[in-house]
């Protein structure tokens, strides 16, 4: 266990504490992966290291909040497992790279809050309007504990693969440098309407013709497609 590290961002202090690592290989080839800890509160957050250290200046790396639906069950309804799948293959090709995989289920309010949203989507709200039903706000994430991973592996400028401007302003509120990597899931109908509100209600840097067309190539007409947490 090693010495912790304090964050320093706007958000409730907190102390990071790297817990260890070990080797992880999956089909993008093989990762390093760290675990750590938060004290006082206990915070767990993932990250997959690919290349060796330290990474080279400024580093490809992805934030990624926990989806259990896209990520493990391969939901279409949200293109949050095809983000992680893209987000590790670019790292692999770039050589070296870090993911950081933040327990942030549902955008912040957990996931059995997150199956509630759904149920409220299935009847016709997008999911921003499902979380302001339920009385939370659209998105609970901060980004602190995420610099102060970054920090931990002495990384104070990235390129960052994310279409999310609240994300870039997380880490610029940190002091982490950002220079944005767009990073375009491939459209379907399934998850037309949850592409087009994360694009017209909370900015994501969605304005690639594909997204704008999905619905034209959509085949007949079906029930609105429910939405999951935007990344």
């Amino acid at each position: 266990m090693s010495e912790a590290r304090q964050g320093s961002g706007n958000n409730s202090p907190h102390s990071l504490v790297h817990l260890g690592q070990s080797m992880l290989a999956t089909r993008f080839g093989e990762f390093r992966l760290h675990t750590f800890t938060t004290v006082p509160d206990g915070e767990k957050i993932l990250a997959l290291v690919f290349g060796g250290l330290p990474l080279a200046q400024p580093p490809l790396v992805r934030i990624h909040s926990q989806c259990l639906t896209g990520d493990a069950f391969g939901s279409l309804r949200c293109d949050c497992g095809q983000q992680l799948e893209r987000a590790l293959e670019n790292i692999r090709t770039a050589g070296q790279g870090l993911l950081i995989y933040q327990m942030q289920e549902g955008r912040g309010i957990g996931l059995m809050n997150k199956l509630r949203a759904y149920e409220l989507q299935d009847g016709g709200l997008d999911t921003v309007d499902a979380n302001l039903r339920l009385g939370f706000r659209a998105d609970h994430r901060t980004y602190a504990l995420c610099a102060s991973v970054l920090r931990y592996f002495e990384i104070s400028r990235v390129r960052l693969l994310s279409n999310n401007p609240a994300k870039i302003q997380g880490l610029e509120a940190e002091g982490i440098l950002v220079e944005r990597v767009s990073l375009l899931p491939p459209p379907s109908p399934a998850s037309d309407r949850y592409l087009r509100t994360k694009r017209e209600r909370l900015g994501h840097l969605l304005d690639t013709p594909p997204f704008l067309r999905v619905r034209e190539a959509a085949a007949p007409e079906r029930p609105p497609s429910t939405l999951d947490d935007y990344r």
